[in-house]
Parts: C-alpha cells; sequence; structure tokens
C-alpha cells in the first residue's frame, strides 16, 4: 500500500495493485482487511507508531531544551522526509474516509501531542527545576498541527522539509520556553 501511494496516490491506488506489489493474492489479502480503506487505515496506525518511537528515541531527556526540541523535530522531518506523499495522503485523505478516518487522524494528533508532552515531563524529571510548568496538551496540539500542516503543505509545494528544520527548532523552542520556563 505504502509503495503505491508513493508511486500514484491513495485514490488511483487499487487492491489489485497492493497484491501485485505485496506478491500476494487477493485473498490473503482480504484474510487481512476488508477493503482497501481498512489497509489504508493499518498502515496509518503502523508508520505513525514507528515516527512516535522514532522521535522519542532521539530525545534525551537531559539535554537541554534546545537540543531536545531539535531532536525531536529532526525525528519527525526524517519521517516524513522519506516517505512525503504518503504522510500527505495520510493528512489530506484519511479524513476522507469518514467517521474511522476522521476518528484515527485526530487521534494520531493528540497522540503525537501525548508525546511532546510526555517528553517534557521527562525532561523534568530528569532536570529538576529546568522545566517549572507542565506542557499543557492544548500548547501541544498547536505545537504538533501547525507542524504537521506546514510540512504538508511544504511537501506539496516541492519544498525540501530540511531547510525547515531551524525555523521549525526556533519557533517550537520559544512557545515551548514561554510555556514551561
Amino acid at each position: 500500500m505504502a509503495s503505491s501511494i508513493e508511486d500514484k496516490g491513495y485514490r488511483d491506488t487499487t487492491v489489485a495493485d497492493v497484491v501485485r506489489l505485496a506478491r500476494t493474492s487477493r485473498r490473503s489479502f482480504y484474510e487481512h482487511f476488508d477493503d482497501r480503506d481498512a489497509c489504508f487505515l493499518a498502515l496509518f496506525d503502523a508508520t505513525n507508531d514507528a515516527m512516535m518511537r522514532r522521535v522519542a528515541e532521539k530525545v534525551d531527556p537531559t539535554a537541554s531544551l534546545d537540543a531536545q526540541v531539535d531532536a525531536a523535530v529532526d525525528g519527525y522531518i526524517s519521517s516524513v522526509t522519506e516517505q512525503p506523499t504518503l504522510f500527505a495522503s495520510f493528512v489530506r485523505e484519511l479524513p476522507g474516509l469518514g467517521q474511522a478516518g476522521a476518528q484515527r487522524s485526530g487521534a494520531a494528533l493528540e497522540r503525537f501531542a501525548r508525546t511532546l508532552t510526555a517528553l517534557v515531563d521527562a525532561a523534568g524529571r530528569a532536570q529538576p527545576g529546568v522545566v517549572r510548568r507542565p506542557l499543557t496538551m492544548d500548547t501541544a496540539l498547536i505545537i504538533v498541527g501547525g507542524l504537521r500542516e506546514l510540512l504538508v503543505v511544504s511537501v506539496q509545494r516541492g519544498r525540501d522539509l530540511q531547510e525547515l528544520r531551524a525555523s521549525v527548532v526556533q519557533t517550537t523552542t520559544a512557545i515551548m520556553s514561554g510555556m514551561l520556563l
């Protein structure tokens, strides 16, 4: 599914494309998924799980706030850079799958925001006194939602996502510094 989406987009991806690329049968496909949308949702879940692990693994809670934000942004941007069309497809086409897609999209955004608040909490435990207030879920959602939209717009315009890194780190650090210290 991911390869086909990267090649021709979700709308033009068929079950036939998926089984051909996976070198499996339609029967095997339907043993695992009810339909193409269910496969897309499973891919979304797996991709987001991997991205969240990557971001969390990169962050050292004993590092400075700047270094932590830089590491988290690097993990996120690197994940998107590896599969930009897939990432954009998740953001733009998942809500079109109806209630299931909209719920998954919202849940992923909240999960990323919770991951961000957990990273800040871990930094507070590792460096007592450095973080004076917890990062609120509202602030985390603003950061994560804004970053997601910036990256999608940038992918659609063909921008090099690595060029955004410095401004994303600077802006995120400024927001977090104002909220945490």
